[in-house]
């Protein structure tokens, strides 16, 4: 059931014209006093912003590394072939058509046995002697951890006599990557405690010395929401800022993996920069408001 006394009260809201700059005096007046409280905690800030720095640089560098792993995996990864070797009577078309077929299966290329015995013959001194060698098919995957799943596509084939790809190399390619991002998960989640909790105990802080200032704005009937809304912000505030000292030792991160990715030929990701900076920011504020909200609503009963 719906209550009557909040649908009349809508009801005359809606009838109550706005006055803009009443509600811009009043936006002006949460900001000065989000500025007011951030004053008060003097040297506090400091100590804030640079542990929020640091925790948000740890958390930086891993997940600009992890972001550096999954580029180097898909690269390798597209380097890996599966070679296939047919038996003699296979039609090395045909085998080929059914194998790109398969899903994850990104290219075939023929080597017909001709061009590999002569290719060997070239690199070997070889006596005269009929061509030993089978038509070859190597198939490229789109991401390493496709490669098993095709290889066993593949070999289930009646025209596939052997095959072979480096398979230590694609599982610990693969599992590396996985390490990677298992550990840039756990540092967020460590991370978003530690944020939330160095937050809830400033913020806690300051409203045990404006509790006598928040009974007298609860007595004059002032909204709740204009007495939560500096302390949040607040919040906020040390998150953002602590993200925007972080950027300097990221940068210096982000040259470091930038030479390894020139060292390897391994080209960078797009707007890899740009998201980790903006993953921080967002992180960083959103966590900082979180940590102030959750105190305000343990702390201060509004």
């Amino acid at each position: 059931m719906s209550n009557p006394k909040a649908e009349i009260k809508k009801q005359v809201k809606k009838h109550i014209p706005k006055d803009w700059l009443c509600e811009l005096r009043i936006l002006y007046r949460l900001s000065m006093e989000t500025v007011n409280g951030i004053r008060r905690t003097g040297l506090g800030n400091f100590v804030i912003i640079t542990t929020l720095a640091a925790i948000l640089t740890i958390f930086g560098a891993f997940f600009r590394t992890a972001l550096t792993m999954s580029s180097f995996a898909h690269e390798l990864g597209s380097v890996l072939e599966i070679s296939v070797y047919l038996k003699d009577n296979a039609n090395a078309i045909v085998s080929k058509n059914s194998i790109q077929a398969i899903p994850h299966v990104v290219s075939v290329n023929v080597i017909p046995r001709a061009n590999s015995w002569a290719d060997l013959r070239r690199e070997m001194d070889l006596p005269d002697m009929n061509n030993p060698l089978p038509d070859t098919l190597h198939v490229k995957v789109d991401a390493p951890e496709n490669i098993e799943p095709v290889f066993n596509s593949v070999k289930k084939m009646s025209a596939v006599e052997d095959m072979s790809y480096a398979q230590d190399v694609a599982k610990k390619i693969e599992a590396l990557n996985q390490i990677v991002n298992t550990i840039t998960i756990f540092v967020l989640i460590i991370m978003c405690v530690l944020t939330i909790t160095i937050i809830n105990n400033t913020i806690q802080l300051v409203i045990q010395a404006r509790k006598e200032e928040i009974e007298i704005m609860r007595l004059m009937g002032v909204s709740n929401w204009y007495i939560r809304f500096p302390l949040i912000m607040q919040g906020a505030f040390y998150g953002f800022t602590g993200a925007l000292v972080a950027l300097i030792p990221i940068h210096f991160v982000e040259l470091g993996l930038n030479n390894m990715h020139e060292f390897f030929m391994v080209p960078l990701p797009l707007y890899t920069q740009q998201f980790v900076v903006l993953t921080m920011f967002a992180i960083g504020t959103l966590f900082g408001a979180t940590g102030s909200f959750l105190c305000i609503k343990k702390h201060l009963q509004v």
